[in-house]
């Protein structure tokens, strides 16, 4: 037994004796059960007198520690004994899992215990036959006690008697459970006695077979040691041998590494010879073209004195021959007669006489044939301006027939409005056949053609003209303005459904773009004219060899501003002609059919996208700069759209990005660094310091623009390239100005040197940089942010203007009732408009600010607020596409305009600030114009010191503006 069941059954050998008969029983009867199933050791000959101290541990656990000095005095004894040491746990875990059989003296013990059952039992019916008979004795005593209450004395007698049976009851009792408890008592004491003794002899036998078992397992670790220190050895033999192979290996891979290396090496300094040969190669070619230009030059100055030299020599030679012509009739006149000589001599000043009329008759061809060719270019010039002229009256009058056109239909619409809302009030059907009605539908084109009535009659005379080209009715169908929308009436869906209104559908109604001419049409034959003559003169001028450009005039010379380069007159009206998305559209087609609404509204300069080949479709991150064909169209179509422009004097801005340009092919490193088309720069145009592109350049004198490789400005070639390229925009193309992105990218010196080359009418610079901040709010003071852009105009020269961010974003914060911003300490405006207005260029939103990308968008609802402030203040205003065509704010622009030109505000115009508060601001601009925006209760007559007669021309509410009469 172990530790718990001995506990177990000397407890409950203890506890049963008391407990009542029943439950000692199967208590014990649960132990007994439960000893079969526990298998424990124990020292033989060790004293068991206490079984509770002495079995400590179970089988598979400790042993107890007499037991344990016994095994460790055996193990020191024997070799071996570290592996010993080291199986121990695995020898334990082994002995721990055999199954031990339990001796037969158990079977002997379980007979007793079943003896002992068997007397408990007899004892038990004993205690339960004693129990019955008191029960009885109970009976009748109770019985005696119901038939004895009439007698006090049958009482007592029948009390005693029941005291009597009682006690010997009770004595029966104790008499049975005293042979009980002794009887159990011996039987327990002489089995657990057994039980001891039994348990003891399986302990020694237990102990004797864990020596033998740890013997064997020494043994076998011995042998398993062997054979694994062999097969280390074994193994330690394989791995020095592999080592050295690998050895080896590694000496033969260093060798063909090392040979690799210096094989990389020698290809890396090949390819810097390459490199160097290839520089000095693009250096040579240079070279090469500079000496076949000089050389071209040279050839056609010899090949012009050779044929001076021949005609000389043809002179010669003739007068030699001459000469000796007569030499020889002066000797035969020598030898016949003297007057042969006299003869001679004549012949020879006929001779000569003859060469010279013969010259002089050249000459004067030559002469007519200049004089001709010239009076044949003016009247070229002369013809082309009178088909041009035709042509615009022609298109005026078609013009005019189209807008009578929608006036008379309008009226229609109005006619019938009226009757419809008539029949509504007075609750009367509605004749479809009214005379009103049917005389307004009955009206014919002729009747609704404008003008006198030779217009009539030659329409009636020449009959419909032919088909009109594509690119006209393109023209046409953009410049169309459609009809204002209807003004809300009362006519209900009913009336629409019983009288609808029918009106012809769009092919039946006659359209100018629709008509057709006869062959024989004036206006086609002049054309036809025009043609040839154009043709007769590129092909005279071709024959000549002279090109000329001749500059439009598009300023009065009587006027008081002179106009300087980059710097225009003063008085630009800017439009920005462009979105970020006009890519997606034909925009040079769009831009030539808005040129007469753009000059009828008062712009006098056009800034176009840029025009170049680009990587992005908006034209900002170019690649070829000779190649035109962008996403906004071809280059015939640019150039078509700058005609136009300049047919209605306006300027063309071109949008030029110097600043970086994207490569074409990639450097042997396979960096993008080498450009191609005509200008095939190299590596020693980008910056060196280019965090990207590896650059050879010098330093970059500016900010850098990640996206593409950084021109180094600094170099010569570049400078000569890109003052080439822009003059060719200038001659070729029309451009009349540029604006320059992205400035803050290099040196102002830069831009000076390309403006004084190119001389443009105007130029601005975009220098866009951050405003100064407070708390999360735009500071009152931006000196520091107007001062940065001055400081760039000053570094170009003063030859371009610059973009007033500053304006910008005060303007953003002011018109939200913090109108006080909108003049600094010294009483002028805050933004560069306020240090040097003439080179400050006013704006709301552009493409970046504003469009689809809205960078930094102006606030919707205070943009009127915006123009009416830049379209009155000095500076160049500019005027977003996406305002004055998209957001409907085209005509009140539009009078903002027409009331700077009518009071002359310019450029340079001197401001006189009134007031400047929470609630408003109100300004004199020159001397003809005052404006007010916000609420803020003023007038002019309430302004002490404003002298003159002042008329309120605008009145919106949220600005208002007087002119002096």
């Amino acid at each position: 037994m172990d530790t718990i069941s001995a506990c177990a059954l000397a407890s409950s050998s203890g506890s049963l004796l008391s407990s009542p008969g029943g439950v000692w029983h199967r208590e014990f009867r649960s132990v007994l059960q439960k000893m079969p199933l526990i298998s424990s050791y124990h020292v033989a000959g060790k004293n068991t007198s206490n079984l509770s101290s002495s079995l400590r541990t179970s089988f598979l656990g400790e042993r107890c520690p007499e037991t344990r000095k016994v095994i460790k005095a055996q193990r020191r004894s024997r070799r071996g004994h570290g592996m010993v040491s080291v199986l121990k746990s695995q020898g334990e875990s082994a002995i721990g899992s055999r199954e031990f059989q339990i001796p037969e003296d158990i079977e002997s013990l379980k007979a007793a215990l079943a003896t002992a059952e068997a007397r408990a039992d007899a004892a038990k019916k004993a205690e339960n036959q004693a129990l019955d008979a008191l029960a009885i004795m109970e009976a009748k005593s109770q019985g005696a006690a119901k038939g004895a209450q009439n007698s006090q004395e049958g009482t007592l007698k029948m009390e005693e008697a029941f005291r009597i049976e009682k006690q010997e009851g009770i004595s029966l009792a104790v008499q049975v459970e005293k042979i009980s408890e002794t009887a159990i008592q011996n039987a327990t004491a002489r089995i657990i006695e057994e039980a001891k003794l039994k348990v003891a002899a399986a302990q020694t036998a237990a102990a004797e077979a864990i020596l033998e078992l740890e013997e064997r397992l020494r043994q076998a670790a011995d042998e398993a040691a062997s054979v694994v220190a062999m097969e280390a050895h074994v193994a330690i033999g394989e791995a020095r041998a592999a080592a050295a192979s690998a050895k080896a290996q590694a000496d033969k891979f260093e060798a063909i590494l090392n040979e690799q290396v210096k094989a990389l090496n020698e290809l890396a300094e090949a390819e810097a010879k390459v490199l160097s040969l290839e520089e000095a190669l693009l250096t040579a070619n240079r070279q090469l073209q500079i000496a076949n230009g000089e050389t071209e030059r040279y050839r056609i100055e010899l090949g012009t004195a050779q044929r001076f030299i021949k005609t000389a020599t043809a002179r010669v030679e003739a007068a030699e021959k001459t000469a000796i012509e007569i030499q020889k009739a002066a000797a035969e006149a020598a030898e016949e007669r003297a007057s042969s000589i006299e003869r001679a001599i004549e012949a020879v000043k006929k001779a000569s006489q003859a060469r010279t009329d013969a010259n002089k008759v050249a000459f004067e061809a030559e002469a007519d044939a200049l004089r001709s060719a010239n009076a044949t270019s003016h009247k070229a010039s002369e013809a082309r301006r009178l088909v041009d002229k035709s042509r615009f009256e022609s298109l005026e009058r078609s013009l005019l027939a189209v807008e009578g056109a929608a006036g008379a239909w309008k009226n229609r619409a109005m006619v019938a409005e009226e009757m419809l809302r008539l029949a509504r009030i007075n609750g009367a059907e509605i004749d479809s056949s009214s005379l009103v009605l049917d005389q307004a539908l009955n009206v014919g084109r002729l009747e609704m053609l404008p003008g006198s009535d030779s217009r009539i009659k030659d329409l009636l005379e020449n009959g419909p003209r032919r088909e009109t080209p594509d690119w006209m009715k393109r023209r046409l169908q953009t410049g169309q303005q459609s009809l204002p929308p209807m003004q809300p009436t009362t006519i209900t869906a009913e009336i629409d459904a019983v009288v609808p209104l029918q009106l012809p559908s769009p092919e039946n109604v006659w359209d100018v773009s629709n008509t057709k001419v006869k062959e024989d049409d004036k206006f086609s034959v002049r054309a036809a004219e025009k043609e040839a003559l154009d043709l007769q003169r590129t092909a005279l001028e071709r024959a000549l060899q002279t090109k000329s450009f001749k500059t439009l005039v598009r300023y009065p010379e009587d006027s008081e501003e002179k106009s300087e380069s980059g710097t225009g007159s003063g008085r630009e009206i800017v439009f920005q002609g462009f979105n970020w998305e006009s890519w997606r559209r034909q925009w040079w087609l769009e831009m030539s059919a808005k040129a007469a609404d753009l000059s009828k509204c008062g712009i006098t300069t056009i800034w176009l996208p840029p025009p170049t080949h680009s990587v992005a479709p908006q034209g900002y991150m170019p690649g070829d700069l000779y190649d035109l064909n962008s996403a906004y169209g071809g280059s015939e179509e640019l150039k078509q759209c700058i005609d136009e422009m300049h047919k209605h004097k306006i300027l063309v801005l071109g949008d030029v990005v110097l600043n970086h340009r994207c490569a074409q092919k990639q450097g042997p490193n396979g960096v993008w660094n080498r450009f191609g088309g005509k200008l095939a720069w190299g590596p020693e145009a980008i910056v060196r310091d280019d965090p990207n592109f590896q650059g050879q350049g010098n330093p970059k004198c500016g900010d850098f623009f990640h996206a593409a490789p950084n021109i180094d400005h600094s170099q010569d070639f570049v400078r000569k390239d890109i003052i080439e390229w822009m003059k060719w925009l200038r001659t070729d193309f029309g451009f009349d100005g540029w604006r320059l992105d992205f400035v803050r990218g290099f040196w102002g010196g830069y831009v000076k040197e390309y403006i004084e080359a190119t001389k443009p009418a105007f130029a601005i610079g975009e220098y866009w940089d951050s405003l100064a901040y407070e708390g999360g709010q735009v500071s009152y003071n931006q000196d520091s942010h107007r001062q940065r852009i001055v400081n760039w105009i000053n570094a170009a020269g003063g030859t371009s203007s610059a973009f007033d961010v500053t304006t910008k974003g005060i303007l953003h914060s002011a018109l939200h009732g913090e109108f006080w911003r909108l003049i600094d300490p010294q009483g002028k405006p805050p933004g560069v408009m306020g240090w040097w207005p003439s080179r400050a260029v006013t704006f709301l939103e552009n493409h970046d600010t504003g469009s689809t990308q809205g960078h930094w968008p102006f606030p919707r609802d205070k943009l009127m607020m915006g123009y009416a402030y830049i379209l009155t203040h000095p500076g160049t205003p500019v005027i977003f596409n996406d305002h004055f065509y998209d957001f409907g704010l085209h005509d009140q622009i539009a009078e903002l305009i027409a009331v700077r030109t009518r009071t002359g505000v310019h450029c340079r115009s001197p401001v006189k600030i009134f007031q400047a508060n929470f609630e408003g601001y109100a300004a004199q601009v020159g001397d003809n114009l005052v404006m007010k925006i916000g609420h803020l209760d003023w007038n002019p007559s309430k302004q002490n010191n404003l002298a003159g007669v002042w008329k309120r021309c605008t009145n919106k509410g949220e600005y208002q503006l007087w002119e002096r009469r």
